[in-house]
């Protein structure tokens, strides 16, 4: 249970303790600072505690918004802030001050100093926002929009504030404040007008957002189940089934933003369940085409890596870019005068092929085609959107001056994953001539892919693989502070699941290509799952876990033995093996940290890829 501490002269009529118990506030009533100051120690430290004022007339939504949201320690709307756990004893501190400065009392029950507030309200919880903005401490002022929140200073306000309570329709702010603020054109346009309604059903029924994403990956897994059936009907079925599966992976996000739900769980879940979703349904495909005579699996191992390599890309850049100065590129500038007309900004959101288009377009190809076409067809697409993003991103970074941070450098040698190979080799070897990471990076890549390619298993694969190991050590030797350096990650991946892919290809054996999907997936899995522990400042994964499946180019080096020194029937096995190890360490670790740590919950506010 949470409390509310009401301060300042109570206003006959006012609702306020109700709206605020309807919010799951245990309301508690301070004759003065003082009394406020009291109260405010008597509750448990482990939970969230609000100061209100009594004069308070606004919007339950606003309150909402300002006093429940988990994801922010401190926040405020005017006339009201709050504190969770963490961010308590910043607002102990604040409201001692203010006890102390105003002597205890004041009129109406309020501190009696500096008239701080709108219109010149002496309001104990605006001063308190102050003196906590004075500390340094990080309050959260959510965006109220066209909703209220306010303190009235005489009986005329007042009856205006709540006449513009009345002119605003609640509800309807709700409903459009549910939907993310920047989406693609497809979910925008075709799903969030009636989602939305979908997610304040679950709200009134008492669904979480957990719920709705558990059985958003059951639809896309009973989808998966058709497309491998191999018949038109199931196929249909599958495209019908994984339109419904993404209009309850948007229906959970919104969910989350109408009821304010958010959770550590839930951003796991909600970040990962997308990637597993549309893996699981590329091997129903690549199944299903089995049952027909046509052997799909190269080309949906393929689809899986060019989007997770397409993915790593996105990641990488705004990492690299995230704490840097001002982008001064041409380029960026150029970019944001097209976001100023209309038609340009849906034109370039859909040509990337985000999860909307993405999925559309694999629905009605699914239903309308054969599996076959609707990999050519997603090859192509993403190949074209990753050509494209790309592209702008080496010409933004080769134009721009900002300097890349030591966080960044960090974040971008954690997402290279590498293993104790690199470690070893990055202390022992001689520094020699030092060029730019992404040079070795995809020279080292570049030779691999074509040994596998051009001669197979053997003596020149092995050497490939160990020049592939001593290049990958010398792109990580130093800090990645370099313009281009976030293209490091991207090259080690492609290095990696390209090998697999063409090893795997060449064994020429029934069940190798599944056996790589299920490798690479299983190390995608450990991939995105170090990328959203970065983007949530939760750290990187444990050094231990990296170590314990080898590192990148450990992963690369063994796969590349294996399939000299085994036969093709025992690198199937071999492969699956080692998915099957992978798959458990990483997704038990996985589970164990996102359940037990208490990292923050992330919810990204823009159209995934």
């Amino acid at each position: 249970m949470s409390t509310a501490i009401l301060t300042g002269q109570p206003v006959p009529g006012s609702s306020i303790e109700t709206d605020l118990r309807s919010l799951g506030f245990d309301v508690r009533v301070a004759s003065d600072a003082a009394d406020a100051e009291t109260l405010l120690a008597q509750v448990p430290g482990e939970q969230r505690v609000a100061v209100v004022d009594a004069r308070f007339v606004g919007h339950v939504h606003a309150l909402r918004l300002g006093l429940t949201d988990p994801r922010f320690p401190l926040a405020a709307v005017p006339g009201a802030v709050t504190a969770q756990p963490a961010g308590r004893q910043a607002l102990t501190r604040a409201v001692a001050r203010e006890n102390s400065a105003s002597g205890g009392t004041a009129r109406g029950g309020a501190p009696a100093r500096a008239q701080s507030s709108v219109e010149d309200v002496d309001s104990l919880a605006d001063r308190i926002v102050t003196a906590l903005d004075a500390d340094g401490a990080d309050v959260r002022r959510p965006e109220l929009g066209s909703l209220v929140a306010a303190v009235p200073a005489d009986p005329q306000a007042r009856n205006e504030a709540r006449q513009a309570v009345a002119a605003v329709d609640e509800e309807a702010v709700r409903l459009k404040s549910a939907v993310k603020a920047r989406d693609g054109f497809f979910t925008t346009y075709f799903i969030s007008p009636y989602s939305r309604y979908i997610a304040r059903w679950c709200a009134r029924r008492g669904l979480t957002p957990n719920q709705v994403t558990t059985a958003s990956l059951l639809t896309a897994l009973i989808a998966a189940g058709c497309a491998a059936t191999g018949t038109r009907g199931g196929f249909v079925a599958a495209g019908v089934l994984l339109i419904a599966s993404f209009v309850l992976d948007c229906t959970d996000g919104q969910l989350a933003r109408y009821s304010l739900q958010y959770s550590t769980l839930g951003a796991w879940l909600d970040a990962t369940f997308d990637r597993a979703k549309e893996y699981a349904y590329y091997a129903g495909l690549a199944l299903g085409a089995a049952r027909g005579g046509d052997d799909v699996w190269a080309l949906a191992l393929g689809a899986m890596v060019l989007q997770t390599c397409r993915h790593v890309v996105d990641f990488s850049f705004n990492e690299a870019n995230h704490d840097a100065d001002a982008n001064t590129s041409p380029t960026a500038a150029l970019s944001d005068k097209l976001d100023s007309v209309g038609w340009t900004v849906w034109v370039r959101r859909m040509i990337v092929l985000p999860i909307g288009e993405r999925w559309a377009m694999i629905a009605v190809l699914t239903a309308a085609t054969t599996p076959r076409i609707t990999f050519y067809a997603l090859l192509i697409g993403c190949a074209f959107a990753a050509t494209y993003t790309t592209a702008g991103r080496l010409l933004r970074s080769v134009t721009r001056k900002a300097r890349r941070t030591d966080r960044a450098a960090q974040a971008l040698t954690d997402l290279a994953d590498s293993g104790p190979l690199a470690e070893l080799l990055v202390r022992v070897l001689p520094s020699g001539i030092r060029i730019p990471a992404p040079l070795p990076a995809l020279v080292g890549g570049v030779l691999l892919a074509l040994a596998a390619w051009l001669d197979g298993p053997g003596l020149s694969l092995v050497v490939a693989a160990v020049v592939y190991v001593l290049l990958s050590a010398d792109a990580v030797a130093r800090p990645l502070k370099g313009a281009l350096d976030w293209l490091v990650p991207p090259f080690f991946r492609a290095a990696e699941y390209g090998t697999v892919l063409i090893l795997a290809a060449q064994a020429d054996v029934n069940g190798a290509l599944p056996a790589a999907f299920g490798l690479v997936a299983a190390v995608a899995y450990h991939h995105y799952d170090t990328v959203y522990r970065i983007r949530g400042n939760a750290g990187a994964p444990s050094a231990w876990l990296v170590r314990a499946i080898g590192g990148q180019e450990g992963r690369t080096l063994l796969v590349a033995v294996l399939a000299t020194l085994l036969t093709a029937t025992q690198f199937k096995v071999a492969l699956t093996v080692l998915a099957v190890l992978v798959a458990l360490v990483v997704l038990v670790e996985s589970i164990r940290f996102w359940v037990s740590s208490g990292a923050p919950a992330v919810h990204d506010e823009g159209e995934p890829a």
